[in-house]
């Protein structure tokens, strides 16, 4: 038995998500499925995190136990051979067997991107939020700014979360406009249930001028989801990297 790392890549559009559902098409299940065609072994797929319905990943950490005498490397061209193109293994890696995707990462990064042009664009758009408004993006910046470091981010957490501490770094945000894109990239040692959503929800008030600025400061002091935006649609998130001591991963 060995351990081995995949990197996954996916569209998220016509997914329930990552974690696996009875009766849904959910990335994991579409992978445990090909890797079972591959090895005829029943293999449990485990990720760094789960994405909502809709949601992307870039990178994409998960790990396998698997018995199979495939050499690592070539696990990415067989199971891509079995996989829909929505979804691609990007690398496969031999890791310690005690390394766990979710309990040893270090950090993430997320972007979430807002399409504001008059009309949508095919190549941009399922991965966007299109938004056919004007924002100001220096307000958007000016509000980031808040976010930034070691806060409780209670008033950032969707209602339903079974989380029980809501304390969370965030190492850096930038928030960035190319052309009629608006990309906000922010990194952190952890995210609460649509947290990355509800930051970009707000921003989006703040530059349409609907909220100040300083209504993000407002959320982390009072820890009130109400004063903060909608939280925005999953369309527009995608999960770019997660980050790992490389010392405890491999041997």
């Amino acid at each position: 038995m060995r351990r081995v790392q995949l990197i996954v890549a996916y569209d998220g559009t016509n997914f329930h998500g990552f974690a696996k559902q009875n009766h849904a098409a959910t990335i994991q299940g579409t992978i445990e499925k090909a890797l079972y065609e591959l090895t005829k072994e029943k293999i449990d797929l485990v990720g760094s995190g789960r994405t909502d319905a809709g949601v992307h990943a870039k990178g994409q950490c998960c790990i396998i136990d698997t018995n199979t005498t495939i050499p690592t490397k070539n696990l990415v061209k067989a199971l891509n051979g079995r996989l829909p193109k929505s979804i691609v293994i990007k690398d496969a890696m031999d890791v310690k067997e005690d390394f766990h995707p979710r309990f040893m990462a270090k950090r993430k990064t997320y972007r979430y991107q807002i399409l504001t042009s008059s009309v949508n664009d095919p190549f941009v758009g399922p991965f966007s939020y299109f938004y056919p408004y004007p924002l100001d993006i220096e307000r958007m910046q000016k509000a980031a700014k808040y976010i930034e470091g070691e806060h409780d981010f209670k008033g950032f957490c969707a209602s339903g979360s079974s989380v029980k501490g809501t304390v969370r770094m965030v190492y850096s945000i930038e928030v960035r406009k190319v052309d009629d894109l608006i990309q906000i990239d922010i990194c952190g040692n952890g995210f609460l249930y649509n947290m990355v959503r509800i930051i970009a929800g707000t921003l989006i008030e703040v530059g349409r001028g609907k909220k100040a600025p300083r209504c993000i400061a407002e959320m982390i002091e009072k820890k009130d989801r109400t004063l903060g935006g909608p939280t925005a649609p999953p369309e527009g998130l995608t999960l770019l990297e997660v980050y790992y001591d490389d010392a405890l991963r491999y041997e």
